[in-house]
């Protein structure tokens, strides 16, 4: 009988090494090494291809041919937005998220809707809850197979039996093999388990998506290294007290990882949001302090949403700086700019900010939309409605140009939008907008301009 042989895995990171340490001197946690037995065996789950693998030779780069990539629709707008136009065939795709955010929702949704056979393997929940979700769901695809199996073995059994175009795999931290003596879940299993999946996505030409688990930090947990071996990483995001989820891409080898997709979670599933302005500007009766429109870019798609400001007299000694889904840095910045260049004092005043819809905001565009805000709340006099703003503020107090500002006035023509204040130096292509379009060079024009 062979001899066990075994290593040592950080559970946090990955790393291996030859004996038990307290430290992972590659995380610095303590207390994260684990032993685990490896088994080498010259099979593996999934079948090795009976003809002989071709040897790769060297090739010109000029003499390279392109192909597009064969892509399946999902059906679904947002997803394939993200992905960059559908699922490309043999590619492999993580999404991760928090727990209860949607993900098994969205894939299963998209089981339902794809015109192709899939393969829904589930190791966290049984066929009746999976069915109680799809009627809930209210809709009644044949081609979808559910299977309830976390071994690996199994599952490629029914997939060789069944043949299906797409396999979803919820989730990958469930699964394990029986080439590797650990238990679901440890590095070595989502590491085995996924290479199989990978292998059988290549040689097969069929798409796999993987759900994984996050830990406390947020990053999907489970071995750095999954990440770099699958093609796209999505990230599903959003607050579980807030109806809208945001769908990003981190990783996507087929596409731009700068695309965002917007759901709204509802009782029969994820509705699509096709128009984020919606979300993102609240409806309100009469105008506000405080409230300023800034015209942001995500990817291709641009958005309009809606800054607030609160600036009040610091009860105690130091004032506070606090701002949600906004830079704080960049928030400090903008006062000391204000004070400095435009003389308002606001050193003594407690200020809050916040970006409406619960989303983050890094684009600099919307920096004449956070004075304005800051601004407005200062003077307690409110911002028209119709008045929007697209424009980045220097260290000078100087309004500097952003780059596709045709885009930025295009959205908020659309929107019904009447006036919207860019930078002066911006190349604005045409002139004959419906929109009327402001050109300022200072923040003292902009403060002349509003009061």
């Amino acid at each position: 009988m062979p001899k066990t042989k075994t290593s040592f895995f950080c559970q946090n990171c990955g790393t291996q090494y030859a004996k038990w340490v307290g430290k992972c001197t590659a995380c610095n946690e303590w207390n994260t090494i684990v032993e685990e037995v490896l088994q080498k065996e010259e099979k593996r789950a999934w079948k090795q291809t009976s003809t002989p693998k071709k040897v790769s030779k060297p090739i010109k780069i000029n003499e390279v041919a392109i192909s597009e990539e064969d892509r399946i629709h999902t059906q679904n707008n947002e997803l394939n937005r993200v992905l960059g136009g559908g699922l490309v065939k043999g590619s492999v795709t993580l999404l991760g998220g928090e727990p209860g955010i949607g993900k098994s929702t969205l894939l299963l949704q998209v089981a339902l809707a794809i015109s192709k056979k899939v393969l829904y393997v589930s190791g966290e929940e049984s066929q009746s809850q999976i069915k109680m979700r799809a009627d809930r769901l209210d809709n009644n695809n044949p081609n979808c197979l559910v299977l309830t199996e976390t071994k690996t073995q199994n599952i490629f059994k029914s997939i060789e039996d069944e043949q299906p175009d797409v396999v979803v795999i919820d989730s990958v931290q469930t699964l394990h093999t029986d080439y590797i003596d650990a238990s679901p879940g440890s590095i070595s299993q989502i590491r085995e388990t996924s290479a199989e999946l990978i292998k059988f996505a290549k040689e097969t030409a069929t798409p796999v998506i993987l759900i994984g688990h996050i830990t406390k930090e947020g990053a999907i947990a489970g071995p750095k290294i999954l990440e770099h071996m699958v093609d796209v990483v999505l990230q599903f995001e959003g607050d579980r007290n807030h109806t809208y989820r945001i769908l990003r891409a981190q990783k996507n080898r087929f596409g731009s990882t700068a695309e965002l997709g917007i759901y709204e979670m509802q009782n029969a599933g994820l509705r699509e949001v096709e128009n984020p302005s919606e979300i993102l500007i609240s409806e309100k009766d009469e105008s506000l302090s405080g409230t300023a429109i800034g015209a942001t870019l995500e990817g291709m798609r641009p958005l309009m949403i809606e800054v607030q400001a609160l600036v009040s007299t610091a009860v105690y000694g130091t004032p506070q700086r606090s701002a949600t889904g906004y830079n704080i840095k960049r928030l400090h910045m903008i006062l000391a700019v204000l004070e400095k260049r435009a003389g308002f004092r606001l050193g003594a005043k407690d200020v809050f900010l916040n970006i409406a819809g619960g989303i983050t905001v890094d684009d600099p565009a919307i920096d004449l939309a956070v004075v304005a805000a800051i601004l407005s709340s200062n003077e307690d006099i409110a911002i028209p409605q119709d008045l929007c703003f697209a424009a980045e503020v220097g260290l000078a107090g100087e309004i500097r140009p952003v780059n596709r500002v045709d885009q930025r006035i295009l959205e908020a023509e659309k929107l019904g939008f009447s006036t919207i204040v860019v930078s002066k130096f911006n190349k604005i292509a045409k002139t004959n907008y419906k929109i009327k379009v402001v050109l300022v060079s200072k923040v003292e024009e902009v403060f002349q301009l509003l009061f």
